[in-house]
């Protein structure tokens, strides 16, 4: 790509690696930082493929962590126990991780797809048209899931909300 700096990983990692991490933790990854050197070591090596500006950039990555992501459920429905419940992991939380254990347990109960939208939305900072881009969904679908999840979330954190005002 003439004309155009090369990017550098290292850039990439320090300004987008803390919200990739609160993506995999919200989406309740057994080993967020296991998972998120993971990404890394892939968008080091593919990051001169991309093109575009910071958000395409940032677009980019979001997609290489969603995909991970989904990979890691798959392998890990695989080795499900014979019981039929999925091999537990074994990572604990650790002791310094920054993010409310009850923010994630209410994540936790949202739907998959209300919990990656929120995520993306507001952990990564992605407009509605990349999460829709990410997620393969029209930017109506992700409005509504949105919608939902935070209705939810709200419920979650604050069963005594008053409905109407």
């Amino acid at each position: 790509m003439a004309g155009r700096p090369a990017l550098d990983a290292g850039v990439v990692y320090r300004e987008l690696a803390p919200a990739v991490l609160g993506y995999l933790r919200g989406q309740g990854v057994a080993d967020p930082e296991d998972l998120l050197g993971e990404i890394f070591l892939q968008v080091a090596r593919d990051l001169h493929r991309v093109a575009g500006d910071a958000l395409d950039v940032r677009r980019w990555v979001f997609s290489v962590a969603r995909h991970r992501v989904i990979d890691q459920s798959r392998r890990r429905n695989r080795r499900a126990a014979p019981s039929g419940r999925a091999v537990p992991d074994g990572a604990a939380r650790p002791a310094d991780d920054p993010f409310d254990p009850e923010l994630l347990a209410a994540l936790a109960a949202l739907t998959p797809d209300q919990r990656e939208v929120l995520v993306l939305r507001f952990v990564a900072d992605l407009s509605l048209e990349a999460v829709a881009s990410i997620t393969g969904r029209r930017v109506g679908a992700v409005k509504a899931l949105q919608h939902r999840g935070l209705a939810r979330l709200a419920l979650a954190v604050s069963p005594e909300v008053p409905t109407a005002l």
